[in-house]
């Protein structure tokens, strides 16, 4: 196998949750040695989310592959100076330590680079280090809330969140991307460039669309549930046998192709009330009682069928069984063996295939698995690490 891109690059992160470790272990997909130092005997809180797999939380499993576990106190004097040696010998720092705590620790972007010039800084924060809230708590459920997104999803009679921690992971995603950015600097130019990333901030790049819509236009766009709040017909619709089949019409070929193929009536493409995207959209309740009536005689494999026929994009509303059952998931070979402490796991190839390239799947670690052998590699022998851990720092 060729080298992976990052092979010869140190990460050390001081990393709970979500953010952070989604975007260390994707670092570690591409070969990059993570370190992820752990408090003694707890460790990450999110290995307590849960004990769904194999009695470990399945947040930890999905984010933390391919990482070698440190425990340390870096709050005690032994415990910080282990810190400063790995720092030391380390390409990247990353942290989404509780606000302002890592400069309280002395572990802030700027005092790091001066310390450690060569380092790329990583620092996650919920609305960022600066500003009015940069001393606010920040868990995914509330930036969704204060970035808008929750009042766009739901029903019309209530609104919901999004089914996954998508502020952590836009988080994460750009984290990722911004150290590759950095790290490609400092190849380039020799200089070693600080990252900061908010869950705000990212989600409020996802927000971008609905915040355009509402700002020229002056309204918000609807709570429709899984409909498309400005395209139709776009969304979810009964078949006879039960499961719920969804629709996405793009573009007026395909609306006209929907009704002459799916709909059975060419007339209604140039329908004055369908004619084109915002007069369906005006009329949404009257196009959908249509296409809900043609749905409700054909079973879900027979909607599909001529959905396909028309060049109709289609989709089951698939449960999360279904969903890892995929056949696009086993016919192009995604899933992958993966020891952890409580057993083999599957999990799934990193989304970016690149040519040539096998993606790091190593072990889920324990807590402190890696402890001694860090040390070790640090210069610290048998007696050193002994007494490290008579003091409590490891």
């Amino acid at each position: 196998m060729s080298p992976l891109p990052l092979e010869g690059i140190t990460v050390v992160s001081l990393e709970q949750a979500v953010a952070a470790p989604f975007a260390t272990r994707q670092l570690a997909d591409l070969g990059a040695r993570v370190i992820k130092v752990e408090r003694p005997g707890t460790g990450d809180f999110a290995r307590g989310y849960d004990e769904s797999v194999h009695g470990q939380s399945s947040y930890f499993v999905w984010l933390n592959r391919s990482k070698e576990s440190l425990t340390l106190d870096i709050k005690t004097p032994a415990g910080r100076e282990v810190l400063e040696r790995l720092l030391a010998g380390a390409d990247v720092f990353v942290q989404n330590l509780a606000p302002g705590a890592a400069g309280r620790l002395g572990l802030g972007a700027a005092e790091l680079s001066e310390r450690h010039p060569s380092i790329v800084v990583c620092d996650i924060s919920g609305y960022g280090n600066t500003g009015p809230w940069a001393d606010r708590k920040a868990y995914d459920l509330l930036v969704q809330c204060e970035t808008g997104v929750v009042s766009l999803t739901g029903s019309p009679e209530e609104p919901a969140k999004a089914g996954i921690s998508i502020a952590d992971i836009a988080a994460g995603m750009y984290a990722y991307s911004g150290i590759l950015t950095a790290l490609y600097e400092r190849r380039t130019t020799g200089r070693a460039r600080s990252v900061e990333v908010s869950l705000f901030e990212a989600l409020s790049e996802w927000m971008g669309s609905p915040a355009y819509y509402t700002a020229y236009s002056g309204t918000q766009p609807a709570r429709v549930g899984a409909q498309h709040a400005t395209i139709a017909p776009y969304g979810p619709y009964g078949a006879a046998d039960g499961r719920t089949v969804l629709l996405a019409i793009q573009n007026e070929r395909e609306w006209v192709s929907f009704c002459e193929v799916f709909l059975g009536d060419a007339s209604l493409a140039t329908d004055p009330r369908f004619h084109r995207n915002s007069a369906r959209v005006a009329r949404r309740d009257e196009l959908n009682a249509i296409v809900a009536a043609r749905f409700a005689k054909l079973d879900a494999a027979d909607a599909v069928k001529l959905l396909d026929d028309a060049k109709v994009a289609n989709a089951r509303l698939n449960s999360v069984e279904e969903y890892w059952n995929h056949p696009v998931l086993s016919g192009r070979d995604r899933w992958r063996d993966v020891s952890t402490p409580g057993g083999a796991i599957k999990a799934l190839l990193p989304p970016a295939t690149l040519s040539g390239l096998d993606p790091r799947m190593d072990s889920v670690p324990a807590v402190g698995e890696h402890t001694d052998s860090v040390l070790r590699g640090l210069g610290y022998d048998g007696t050193a690490i002994a007494a490290l851990r008579a003091d409590g720092a490891v």
